[in-house]
């Protein structure tokens, strides 16, 4: 799990880091980092320029620089900043690597008109730029761009990650996210209380369950999906696919019978059962006495919309206790009726416009995302995934950042897909809110998968089966880790 500090939680641990080992270690070790980079993207001898505002910022820029005698290093400040744009764009000519050393999260906005050319210089991306801690112009909490700004190639953030560079439009000019160590103390840094986090690759590794030597079929993960119908058999077939591709050992299929034919002609590995369609309260009965001999269940996706449907599934979930995934067509059935989930190991996993019905608190503002989450799941006790560009996950604690996942995954039927997966991860013991976020980082690293290997024409279908491939190796012992 890497840290992820708000910007004034990062005052306060460069402030105690600074009484404990002084400012100069600290920005010595932020140009090493910067330095290392440098050393293995760009050849000797290059002419590197950066651009280094009044504060940390343009400091750690200089650290680097110190550190960087091999290469035809130039630096403006804020005396020799150039003052136009003609200056500026002339400034970077012949350059191999642009530095932008700016403004940190502190910086307020908008810029300072004297530091406009250079910004705009680095945003034209003429040449490869690598901005220190976050791009100049960016807002390090929210991800808001308000004004002018620059787009890096590559962005170092310094000690911890920060949340607005998780999130878009700011995350759109970060380029390829890197996290270096400058020497601050772990449990420095670990010590805040903390508003949100996000997981790494170790992190997810570490969340994913191992089966045991001895382990049978259904001790390995035996989710129960209760989804599908005559008009959305595709939604439980997929569902249910990845449910097995995430290691469940056994995958039961829940659905009407006018839908079982289609499901058993395309599923071979999981079983398809069917309940009775006679009264809402025979077939609530019917599912619970199949769930009996399942670990977890996941509902919703493709269920039909009408009030028998309903009321079937608020009938079994009241009175069943096994942990739960619930999307799609179960959100609206639900959304009147939050209060039968509250108490219960339970995820809901609406996208933006569901969420909007879910929560009755109409369709989320720019920037709002985290604070109608945060109000959502403090107000009913359930932890939600809120799907989006940066998808979110809440438990009433922490805000968890989703930091993988591509435009590829806006195709019918992947949020079908993650719900199979989050069904299994529960089924075989993870929490809710492990599950969710486990879920969403292999669901988000599936998907870039399937896109390096498919530039256009990703499907749903193509998910399932990226999933092994898609696990990444441990990290290598490094003060600079590429994160995202």
């Amino acid at each position: 799990m890497i840290q992820v500090l708000t910007p004034a939680e990062m005052r306060d641990a460069d402030a105690q880091a600074v009484a404990a080992v002084g400012v100069d270690a600290l920005m010595h070790n932020a140009g090493a980092a910067i330095a290392a980079y440098v050393r293995e993207h760009v050849a000797p001898g290059s002419r590197l320029v950066a651009f280094a505002g009044p504060g940390n910022n343009g400091g750690d820029a200089r650290a680097a620089f110190a550190q960087l005698p091999e290469y035809d290093c130039v630096l403006h400040g804020p005396d020799t900043m150039p003052s136009d744009d003609d200056a500026a764009r002339a400034a970077l000519e012949g350059a191999a690597l642009a530095i932008d050393g700016l403004f940190g999260t502190g910086a307020r906005f908008p810029i300072a008109p004297k530091y406009l050319p250079a910004v705009r210089a680095l945003d034209a991306r003429s040449t490869r730029v690598l901005a220190i801690d976050i791009p100049s112009g960016v807002d390090a909490l929210t991800g808001a761009v308000p004004g002018e700004a620059v787009r890096a190639s590559a962005t170092i953030t310094l000690a911890a990650m920060k949340p607005g560079l998780l999130f878009e439009p700011a995350r759109g000019r970060c380029g390829e996210l890197w996290i270096a160590d400058i020497g601050i103390d772990a449990a420095i840094l670990a010590a805040h209380a903390r508003t949100f986090a996000a997981l790494d690759d170790d992190a997810f590794l570490d969340l994913l369950p191992h089966r045991a030597w001895d382990a049978d079929k259904r001790s390995a993960g035996a989710p129960l999906i209760i989804a599908g119908s005559a008009q959305f058999p595709g939604a439980a077939v997929l569902c249910a696919r990845a449910a097995a591709r995430t290691g469940a050992g056994y995958v039961t299929v829940a659905s009407a019978g006018d839908a079982a034919p289609v499901l058993r002609a395309h599923l071979t590995e999981q079983v398809v059962v069917t309940f009775s369609n006679s009264s809402e309260s025979i077939a609530a009965e019917d599912l619970l006495d199949i769930a009996k001999r399942n670990t977890a269940v996941g509902i919703g996706p493709g269920l039909a919309l009408d009030a028998w449907t309903g009321a079937m599934i608020r009938s079994f979930t009241a009175r069943c206790t096994l942990p739960m995934v619930i999307d799609a067509s179960a959100l609206f059935h639900f959304a009147k009726h939050l209060d039968l989930l509250r108490g219960k190991a339970c995820v809901l996993t609406p996208h933006e416009g569901e969420f909007a019905r879910l929560s009755g608190g109409g369709t989320i503002a720019p920037g709002a995302r985290v604070e109608r989450l945060r109000e959502f799941t403090a107000r009913t006790g359930i932890t939600t995934l809120l799907k989006g560009p940066a998808t979110l996950v809440d438990d009433g604690a922490i805000v968890h950042i989703n930091p993988t996942g591509t435009s590829a995954l806006a195709t019918a039927g992947t949020g079908d897909v993650l719900t199979g997966m989050i069904a299994t991860l529960l089924s075989q013991g993870r929490s809710p809110v492990d599950a969710a976020c486990a879920g969403a980082y292999w669901h988000g690293l599936a998907a870039q998968r399937c896109a390096r290997d498919r530039p256009v024409g990703v499907i749903a279908g193509d998910l399932p089966e990226a999933l092994a491939s898609a696990l990444p190796l441990r990290s290598p012992a490094s003060t600079l880790l590429r994160y995202a």
